[in-house]
């Protein structure tokens, strides 16, 4: 079947990872990767070939080391995975519950901080047709009666865990541990609550970006709990973690794979939604300012909380640039409103550089970004995204926060286009910090929707990209769309 050139590249963009695989599976190593086995010992890289992988009800496509991270998972039984930010641990530790679940697994549960607790369930729905249950604030107890009668994936907090309260012969399928640094520390209440789920758990996925190869007490506390006898092994090596001998002894246990890779199976610009759950007082604050039909108020979800600290948005936003420092990345962080760049930069103290807006001369903005250039792995740049968004070169940066989204998609581009542009030798991460159930929702449809139809139908020029920005009467509609969902939820609340 012949189609014309426009087609087969919307179809390219659509499928990549079908296309990669398959030059992949017609001449290995065509894309320059000839590493078929991800720097595994060959004896367990040879096991874990010939261990079997269940798809069905997976509703995405995985990369051929995504899918050679989950045979690891179910052929090795108790793992950490700390692949690289953006090779997509999340997808499978999703692929493996799927296709326990196809040979006959039941629960399955996901501890996590807090502030991914609603990412991880959007994701695991939209990636397979595994039930999700969230069991973290009012409703816990309800919610985790549901999860023990009917299976599924139970989703929960570090904090959450103390009241994981389970029957004497309840068996987990697989209890997945994201952030696994967090449980550390032994002494430490959480680890002690996770490790008595752990305790009813057949398997165990822990993950973390975080490269614990230069923290290695840190790395043998979380394999002591999977392995206690591997952890015994190399208690002694701790001296050589960059030695092979120190690899292979681990192998069986932890598994990471950097950009470098698994080069060619990675777009060069990943594109993350993370979204966040508002607090009690955040919710009022933003409540307040819908009925007050104060749109930029609006706009400025968990932002505006009264103490910085208590933002949802804002303990992702760290938990992300911690990330990014043990990976020896550098991060910019965009905001349409002064008052969050200027929080953003009250919030990090030194390890941001000085923000850039657009009282900032354009001579000033270039030494910024100078000293940007030269400061290491871990430094922050903060900007306004109508003045750091055009007319810079940051490729010393390789991932990029949006605080909010934009309401016109131009401007979003723009402002990525400062680090994803000839130069940039690393793939670019791009998250947007999302709140659900809020007027983030609202525009993030609406700008799929307008983005979709200016794909059909207009021709990808400047003019044509200014037409899918949201006018005043877009903006009305969303505010009294949102009144209305937050009265329905009241009455609904006062009718319980």
């Amino acid at each position: 079947k012949r189609i014309n050139g426009i087609d087969a590249w919307k179809e390219f963009s659509e499928h990549s990872v079908s296309f990669f695989n398959a030059l992949e599976n017609i001449v290995p190593g065509t894309l320059g990767n000839d590493d078929s086995i991800y720097g595994l010992p060959e004896e367990l890289a040879r096991e874990v070939q010939e261990e079997c992988f269940f798809p069905d009800g997976l509703l995405c496509e995985l990369r051929r080391y995504q899918e050679w991270g989950v045979k690891y998972a179910l052929h090795q039984k108790r793992v950490l995975l700390g692949d690289e930010m953006g090779l997509g641990k999340t997808v499978q530790a999703i692929a493996t519950m799927v296709s326990l679940k196809n040979t006959g697994a039941s629960h399955f549960a996901v501890v996590c901080p807090a502030s991914v607790v609603t990412n991880w369930c959007r994701e695991i729905r939209k990636m397979s047709r595994l039930q999700v249950v969230k069991i973290h604030g009012a409703g816990r107890k309800e919610a985790l009666n549901s999860w023990i009668s009917a299976g599924g994936v139970a989703v929960t907090t570090f904090e959450t865990t103390a009241h994981f309260n389970l029957p004497e012969s309840f068996e987990l399928s697989l209890l997945v541990v994201d952030e696994a640094h967090y449980i550390k520390n032994s002494e430490a209440r959480r680890t002690m609550n996770v490790k008595k789920i752990c305790e009813r758990a057949e398997r165990m996925l822990f993950m973390t970006g975080t490269a614990l190869e230069n923290k290695p007490e840190e790395m043998v506390a979380l394999i002591h709990i999977l392995r206690p006898d591997i952890a015994l092994r190399i208690q002694h090596m701790l001296a050589l973690t960059a030695a092979p001998q120190f690899r292979e002894a681990v192998a069986p246990v932890y598994y990471r794979r950097k950009r470098e890779d698994v080069l060619t199976e990675l777009p060069e610009l990943i594109e993350s939604e993370e979204w966040c759950t508002l607090g009690q007082a955040e919710k009022d604050i933003y409540e307040q300012a819908v009925f007050g039909k104060n749109f930029a108020e609006t706009r400025r979800v968990s932002w505006n909380a009264e103490n910085i600290k208590d933002s949802c948005k804002a303990k992702r936003l760290m938990e992300l640039i911690e990330e990014a420092e043990s990976e020896k990345r550098k991060v910019i962080i965009f905001s349409f409103f002064l008052d969050t760049i200027r929080k953003v930069v009250q919030l990090l103290g030194d390890r941001c550089m000085n923000p850039i807006n657009g009282s900032v001369s354009p001579q000033r903005r270039q030494e910024i970004i100078d000293d940007f250039d030269k400061a290491p792995a871990g430094a922050v740049l903060a900007a306004q995204i109508q003045s750091g968004g055009t007319g810079l070169n940051i490729q010393s940066a390789s991932v990029i926060i949006l605080c909010e989204p934009q309401l016109k998609p131009s401007i979003e581009n723009q402002a990525i286009s400062r680090a994803y542009r000839m130069g940039q030798t690393r793939n670019v991460l791009v998250y947007r910090l999302l709140c659900e159930n809020s007027i983030d929702e609202r525009i993030m449809d609406i700008l799929k929707d307008k983005q979709e139809k200016f794909d059909a139908f207009a021709d990808k020029s400047v003019a044509a990209a200014e037409s899918i920005k949201m006018d005043d009467h877009t903006i009305g509609n969303i505010i009294a769309e949102e009144i209305e969902r937050i009265k329905a939820e009241k009455d609904k609340s006062n009718e319980k």
